[in-house]
Parts: structure tokens; sequence; C-alpha cells
């Protein structure tokens, strides 16, 4: 399936604000919760598919009490696919569009998700960068969603070195990313 990128829209904000109230309405009690946009969409003016990431970030103790509070407000657990102390949801709705996860604090994957968000939230050039090789790579119509993610990955090196990340925690996304580096 070809990777769709579209231009920033000032409507996915809103739409995030929606997902979000209904959702700390549900992880009332876990007093660790917080509800965060992440990805592409969450930069004003970046080039995105057109779909919101949210992040529920909790306390390793509250994991199971978050997820189990998902599935309570409609979500769907699908496991950990794969990513350590980072659980997915399929949303009760499409409307939006949305990738939902219950990730466990501190995190190296929550760290990455939040300071390439900061960083390209700061930085006008290299959020311009970012958008650029997306949308040229989602000009081919045989680009797979994997070989998107993995040519991304340099200029995403390039965001995350003007983070706190260190140049091991770089490596470690790097190799996630991009399974021949």
């Amino acid at each position: 399936m070809p990777v769709l990128v579209v231009p920033y829209s000032s409507a996915w904000p809103a739409q995030f604000e929606v997902v979000a109230r209904d959702l700390r309405q549900a992880l009332t009690g876990l007093a660790s919760a917080r509800v965060e946009h992440v990805g592409s969409t969450s930069v004003p003016g970046l080039a995105a598919k057109p779909i919101l990431d949210i992040d529920v970030i909790v306390d390793g103790k509250e994991m199971a009490k978050a997820v189990a509070a998902m599935g309570s407000a409609g979500y769907v657990h699908r496991g950990d696919l794969g990513v350590a102390d980072r659980e997915a949801f399929y949303a009760p709705d499409e409307s939006p569009r949305r990738n939902v996860y219950v990730c466990r604090a501190e995190t190296l994957h929550v760290r990455n998700h939040l300071a390439v968000r900061e960083v390209l939230r700061a930085r006008a050039d290299l959020r311009d960068e970012y958008a650029a090789v997306k949308l040229a790579l989602a000009v081919d119509p045989s680009m797979d969603i994997e070989t998107y993610i993995a040519r991304k990955s340099a200029v995403l090196q390039k965001v995350l070195a003007v983070s706190d990340m260190t140049a091991g925690e770089r490596l470690q996304i790097l190799r996630l990313n991009d399974q021949s580096a």
C-alpha cells in the first residue's frame, strides 16, 4: 500500500484535543497518566500521513490499569507489537484516524517521540528538511511503510542530534527504524 503524505492540516490539533479529552476521562484515577500528541501531525507546518499518533504515558506500575482503562473506553488491545513497554490499541472509531499507545514513562521510544516533536517545533529548518524527505518518498507509488521509515532515518538522526539523546540512544533508534543500519 502506498504511503500518503499530505500538507499540514490546522484541524489536527483540534482532533487531538477531542480524542485526548475522552482518553483523559477514561484514565481518571491514574495519577501518572498524561496524553501526548506525537508524530508529524503534532508539529505545526509539517507534512504528515493524515493519522494522529497519541502516546498515553504512565509510570510502569500503572501500565496494567491504563490498558484496562483503554479497554473500558472502547479501545481494543493489540499487544506490544514487538516494542517492549508499549501497548498498541485499535481505536473504537475512525474519526479521526489515529494510532494510540500506552507507553511506560521514560523509555527510549517515548523520549524519542517527545524529542523529535520538540526539535521540529523549534527548528523550522529541520522541520522543512524532514517534510521534503517525506514528500519525496511518498511520491513513489511503490513505497511501502518499512522502506519509508528506513529512508527517513538520516534526517531524523539530524533532528535527534540536537536533542538530549546520547549517541548510543540515537544509534538504537536508527537500528530500530532502519534494519540495514
